[in-house]
């Protein structure tokens, strides 16, 4: 069942909304509003959806096998405690470039969390990609991105995806589980023009990726062996920012959506713009992993 309607299920209306991520045990979405420096715990149960506000920009969340969160903020990596919303500074790998920020990131199927920068003013070839392991060592596993965005991991655990988003390709690399080394990059799927940028990233349990697109109001579903486009579901928001799996049955693709650069003709067509959405693609998605540490 393809192409089915993508339902409102929060209408946040944020200037960046970002970085969902279901967690099974809890059965809540984590996302992030970039901009308004919000953490987001969404209860599809209840339809509530409670905000925790920090005092910086925050690229993406990940949930922590020993309770509460990680998050990779504009200054690094920290841990967030969801009793006393209090932060813990775990380490900032790029101190010295103040004018970059965290951005889009998730955890391996080992446990570790990745997690790339970018520069503010979005300038070429400033941002990395980074890993903090379990025993909180930071280690740089890419450099010179621009916007570094989507991650995901095939399910037999042998590649891992990446987007740079201008480049508008998605790269794969052998990965290795264990010793999380990533190595022969090779581009995969490229996107064509006039359907905006690829952004955040997904994989389904059939190993096709499911990539939000910046500027081209749609979530789409490609296969990483052929770089063929299978089939596109229309997001009610120009600027459609990531894409994850969850629900009881991990059979629901939430979606989050951004207003920032979208002009006033764009808003008065998508006046839900920076809401998150909900489809049912008709195929079940990868759990998202916890951090070990």
């Amino acid at each position: 069942m393809f192409n089915s309607e993508a339902e409102l299920v929060l209408p946040a209306k944020a200037s960046l909304g970002e970085g969902p991520c279901w967690d099974s045990e809890q059965g809540v979405l984590y996302w992030v509003s970039i901009l308004d420096k919000k953490v987001n715990i969404y209860d599809p149960r209840s339809h509530e959806n409670r905000e925790i506000q920090l005092d910086q920009m925050v690229g993406t969340v990940v949930p922590r096998e020993s309770g509460g969160l990680v998050v990779a903020l504009q200054n690094g990596f920290f841990f967030l405690d969801l009793n006393t919303e209090k932060l813990t500074p775990i380490l900032d790998p790029e101190q010295e470039l103040p004018e970059n920020r965290f951005n889009d990131g998730k955890c391996d199927p080992f446990g570790r969390f990745w997690a790339g920068t970018m520069s503010l003013g979005e300038e070429a070839e400033k941002g990395s990609l980074y890993c903090l392991d379990s025993d909180l060592h930071v280690e740089k596993k890419r450099e010179n991105l621009t916007i570094s965005n989507g991650l995901a991991w095939s399910p037999d655990q042998s590649y891992m995806y990446l987007i740079d988003t201008p480049t508008k390709k998605v790269t794969r690399f052998q990965y290795d589980l264990q010793t999380g080394h990533i190595q022969n990059a090779t581009e995969v799927i490229s996107f064509p023009e006039g359907v905006g940028s690829p952004d955040g990233m997904t994989i389904d349990e059939e190993g096709m990726l499911w990539i939000a697109h910046w500027g081209g109001a749609q979530v789409s579903r490609w296969n990483p062996e052929t770089g063929e486009q299978l089939s596109s579901i229309p997001i009610p928001s120009l600027n459609v920012t990531s894409c994850t799996f969850g629900g009881e049955n991990m059979d629901e693709l939430y979606v989050t959506t951004a207003r920032k650069n979208t002009s006033a003709e764009n808003l008065e067509r998508f006046p839900e713009a920076g809401g998150l959405f909900k489809v049912r693609p008709g195929v079940k998605g990868m759990p998202a992993y916890s951090f070990k540490g």
